[in-house]
This record gives C-alpha cells, sequence and structure tokens, in this order.
C-alpha cells in the first residue's frame, strides 16, 4: 500500500481547507440570504415573480433558511440538517425557477444550464449532509 502524499497529509491537518469548502458551498445561500434581509420589498417581489404565495412570509421563511441552514454547516451543529434543508430547498428551487422545458432557445440553454448546475449543488449538499451523519452527528459539534 502507498503511503499519502504530501497534499493528502496536508489536508488531513488542516481543517481550515474543509470549513473553506463549505463556505464556497454556502456562499450563493449567505448572499442571497443577506440581500433579501436587506432588501426584503425585493425578497417579495422574487416571491411574486415565481408566482409563490404568501410573498411577505415566504420571503421570511427563505432569507431563514438560506441563512440559519448555512450558519449549522459552517458551525458543525446540525451540520447534517442544515444541509439537508439546502439540498431539498435547491431542488425545489430549482423546479421552480429553472423550466427549462418550457421554454425556448437561448433562454432554454441558459436556463438548463442552471437547472443542471442547481442538481449538482443539491447532491453536493445531500453528500455533506450523509457525511456528516456518517460521522455520528448529534448537534453538538
Amino acid at each position: 500500500m502507498r503511503s499519502p502524499g504530501i497534499a493528502t497529509t496536508a489536508a488531513r491537518h488542516a481543517p481550515w481547507i474543509r470549513w473553506v469548502c463549505l463556505l464556497l458551498l454556502c456562499a450563493a445561500y449567505l448572499q442571497g440570504g443577506i440581500n433579501k434581509l436587506t432588501d426584503f420589498s425585493s425578497a417579495i417581489g422574487e416571491m411574486h415573480h415565481f408566482g409563490l404565495a404568501p410573498a411577505a412570509p415566504l420571503a421570511a421563511l427563505v432569507i431563514a433558511l438560506e441563512l440559519g441552514a448555512s450558519v449549522a454547516i459552517l458551525t458543525g451543529y446540525w451540520r447534517w440538517l442544515g444541509a439537508g434543508f439546502l439540498g431539498v430547498f435547491t431542488l425545489m428551487a430549482t423546479f421552480v425557477a429553472n423550466r427549462f422545458w418550457e421554454m425556448g432557445g437561448q433562454e432554454r440553454f441558459m436556463a438548463a444550464n442552471s437547472f443542471f448546475e442547481h442538481l449538482g449543488l443539491t447532491g453536493a449538499f445531500l453528500l455533506v449532509a450523509w457525511l456528516d451523519l456518517q460521522k455520528g452527528s448529534n448537534g453538538t459539534r
């Protein structure tokens, strides 16, 4: 059996690398939650744009979900739950916002790309949740 390389050994002894990866995964949700929180009327407008009602309570729920789940992932407290929530939220939002099968031309092309990118994000969040559950997370890390 080969011994681990220098990069593998360094990564194992640098927990900040994992945290930075989780931060990158959560970046869009942190940015989105902060933007919605600081411009709540636009958050309500976004709900109206996608035909979601009641708009104000849903906007508040999305803000709480994006920020709360991201904090859970980054701090490690209930990481599996935060990642699971963001995974399910991302999947649901993808089917609401990126209905490429109803579009044509360039709009279809761009929405299809976004749809499948969001499926990748969904997979990443569910993988984080699954790996955290494998470690036996009990919400106290």
